[in-house]
């Protein structure tokens, strides 16, 4: 059966970090290029980064830029995404999702195939 289960979401003060976690089950990551989305309340998903299968680029969009961190590794068929630096705006739950083949970098979030059930971050004093 194939599964993304995200991991490490919770609560934590302004200025402070999180490691979010994706690990997959049933089909190995090597392949994919691998997402991370949010969704607020209220608001739509949008992109917050993603690493490529091949030579390991990355992209972040700009709100999170020089503040998260996306990263593999193959052998533990885990994505991780270090979040630090934390603001109330980063709340929101957040997702990790799969492409086979993009066409575009970064890849268009209708090309993401499978997703996590996602976990919930919370920045507040």
């Amino acid at each position: 059966q194939v599964q993304l289960v995200e991991s490490g979401g919770g609560l934590v003060q302004p200025g402070g970090s999180l490691r979010l976690s994706c690990a997959a089950s049933g089909f190995t990551l090597d392949y994919y290029a691998i997402g991370w989305f949010r969704q607020a309340p209220g608001k739509e998903r949008e992109g917050v980064s993603c690493i490529s299968s091949s030579d390991g680029s990355t992209y972040y969009a700009d709100s999170v830029k020089g503040r998260f961190t996306i990263s593999r590794d193959n052998a533990k068929n885990t994505v991780y995404l270090q979040m630090n630096s934390l603001k109330p705006e980063d709340t929101a739950v957040y997702y990790c999702a799969t492409v086979g083949i993009a066409t575009m970098w970064p890849p268009a979030i209708y090309e993401y195939d499978y997703w996590g059930q996602g976990t919930q971050v919370t920045v507040s004093s």
